[in-house]
């Protein structure tokens, strides 16, 4: 397990939501539907079923929906290649779904192209875009991680997403998330994530 921050893109990017929809395939929860999100924030999530530092926070990730799924949406993704992490494919998502009860959209990218929009490196890597849908919160759910002892309480992700659904902008001082790294196809990774 590599234990890879995340890159920390630009605040104010726009969410590639056209491109979203034209690259992802549904797995669990639906299909992404862009009129949906229309003037709501949005967040991202990039997740895979494997992941250790992903199953530390499932729990979280199922209060956030529930307090915050009827306020902002929640999309989640799965970039891994499931060539060389088949756990990582349709049937591993949608188990992991199922399991923690998730109903938003979790979709795979099939091809990595919305990872490297995102220039997402880690799992989990999490986006927050405002209702304008420009990024506001990048980074770390909370200080938690597997071993650690801090709570998974959500706390900086929260607190981004109370800022913006009040019409804030989150605090400036946002640290990276930490986890493993996005398995790309072989031969395929960035340059920016070798």
């Amino acid at each position: 397990m590599a234990l890879t921050p995340s890159t920390m893109l630009p605040l104010g990017t726009a969410l590639p939501l056209a491109a979203m929809t034209a690259a992802l395939t549904p797995v669990s929860g639906g299909a992404l539907d862009p009129a949906a999100l229309a003037g709501r924030p949005v967040l991202v999530l990039f997740l895979c079923p494997h992941c250790p530092f992903v199953k530390h926070m499932e729990p979280e990730i199922g209060r956030l929906a529930a307090d915050f799924g009827d306020r902002a949406a929640i999309v989640a993704l799965c970039s891994n290649s499931f060539t060389t992490h088949p756990q990582d494919g349709p049937a591993g998502m949608a188990d992991q779904a199922t399991a923690n009860g998730w109903t938003f959209p979790y979709l795979q990218d099939p091809d990595q192209s919305m990872a490297r929009a995102f220039q997402a490196a880690c799992t989990p890597d999490l986006f927050l875009f405002d209702a304008a849908h420009h990024l506001a919160y990048r980074g770390q759910l909370d200080g938690s991680r597997p071993g650690n002892a801090v709570p998974v309480d959500g706390r900086d992700l929260r607190a981004a997403i109370a800022a913006v659904l009040e019409g804030r902008p989150p605090t400036a001082e946002q640290s990276p998330a930490i986890g493993c790294n996005i398995k790309w196809h072989p031969g395929q990774v960035p340059a920016w994530a070798g």
